[in-house]
């Protein structure tokens, strides 16, 4: 395949993966890198891509492979106390307000974590980029009515926990 039949095959489908990527690991710069892993990982292996039947499934699963071990890695906590740094410093409120609205920030990424692998992966792609259900369904195999009873069961979980855990502190 030259360079020309991979461009019009594969970069047709930048804006979905990106959102995708965007979706799942939550800031830009890590999105467009891995991006590019995964048009590496494609261009090295451009003479086994004519045998795949559906190239976009194939691309977007890639893409999710890829963002999933980078959120495995170190360098992914590393990026979030980073944030969560840059948040604190551009906040103008009184310092009681800041430690109230990071404790609860805080309380909803840990409630999250809690929830089951799938309600937390429906939940950050819906949540994030707002991708489509289709696009859901795509990424994740699951069917439309699985995502939003996913989607109503994790969010339901975490009002009640959150409502729970700040129904005691008034």
């Amino acid at each position: 395949m030259d360079a020309e039949h991979f461009k019009r095959k594969f970069l047709s489908f930048h804006p979905k993966l990106y959102r995708i990527a965007y979706a799942l690991v939550e800031n830009k710069a890590d999105a467009e890198d891995l991006l590019q892993d995964a048009y590496f990982k494609l261009w090295n292996r451009r003479n086994e891509l004519p045998d795949i039947e559906n190239p976009e499934a194939f691309c977007v699963t890639l893409v999710k492979n890829l963002c999933l071990d980078y959120l495995r890695s170190a360098h992914a906590n590393r990026r979030e106390t980073e944030i969560e740094e840059v948040v604190t410093l551009a906040t103008d409120s009184s310092p009681e307000k800041e430690l109230e609205t990071k404790d609860k920030e805080q309380q909803v990424r840990q409630l999250i974590d809690w929830l089951p692998d799938n309600q937390r992966q429906v939940l950050r792609l819906r949540g994030i980029e707002d991708c489509s259900l289709d696009e859901i369904e795509q990424i994740t195999g699951l069917s439309a009515v699985n995502i939003r009873v996913l989607l109503s069961r994790a969010r339901k979980t975490i009002r009640e926990q959150f409502d729970k855990i700040y129904e005691y502190e008034r």
